[in-house]
């Protein structure tokens, strides 16, 4: 099967527990954007992702400082509280989405890949004919295969994210994953380098172990998978 490499159509922009459903990230513009088949910088039309319940009163709550969100792609995810949402259509699958904290310097991307796996997309996004954003330092590729679940991650560093602020160089991290509907999805979060590269890792393996794809029937607690 051949590589295809899908563009978003709006802005340019740009993490494993078995219980983790699946996604995919790709890059966009050449100046700066995510890695992968489908992405976008998510700075075009903002949407309130309702948070939502986590289901009855014994189910289980995603980490302190995050909430669930009910997002209006059809996806459920955990991102930290207070962040806003942000969305700009895509050629292929559903809309990319941001989600953003307020003062802008971190950034949660999701969106669905084009690719037959996620390691056909990190192939197609690491060679040379991919643009990359300005600064492009691959940290490391790592296949988190584990029984049901099968995702590769990406760690990089760039210098500029194109239609993000400068916080000088920027550290993300990019998991692309088979989810529980069979569809590649990618979910990645960008940060300053300079405060660490924990919150980022994170931000990502939470998204991805609450991440619950649309029109999929998901349990409240993903740790019980």
């Amino acid at each position: 099967m051949s590589l295809v490499l899908t563009l978003v159509v709006g802005d340019g922009g740009d993490g494993d527990k078995p219980a983790r459903a699946a996604a995919t990230v790709s890059p966009s513009s050449s100046s700066g954007s995510s890695p992968g088949s489908s992405a976008g910088s998510g700075s075009g039309a903002s949407s309130s992702a309702q948070p939502t319940d986590s289901g009855s009163p014994s189910a289980s709550a995603p980490p302190a400082g995050y909430e669930l969100r009910a997002d209006t792609e059809g996806f459920r995810i955990a991102v930290p509280e207070g962040w806003s949402r942000s969305a700009v259509r895509s050629q292929f699958g559903m809309a990319v989405v941001s989600y953003r904290s307020p003062d802008r310097e971190h950034r949660l991307q999701v969106y669905q890949v084009a690719e037959e796996s996620p390691e056909a997309s990190f192939e197609l996004y690491l060679s040379d004919g991919t643009p990359k954003p300005d600064g492009f330092q691959e940290l490391g590729l790592t296949r988190l295969d584990d029984g049901p679940f099968t995702g590769s991650r990406l760690e990089y560093l760039a210098d500029r994210i194109d239609r993000e602020p400068d916080v000088g160089t920027w550290h993300v991290i990019d998991e692309r994953f088979v989810a529980q509907d069979g569809r590649i999805y990618a979910v990645a979060s960008y940060g300053p380098d300079a405060d660490g590269r924990d919150d980022e890792l994170a931000q990502v393996t939470t998204a991805v172990d609450w991440f619950c794809p649309p029109d999929t029937q998901c349990d409240d607690d993903p740790a019980v998978d």
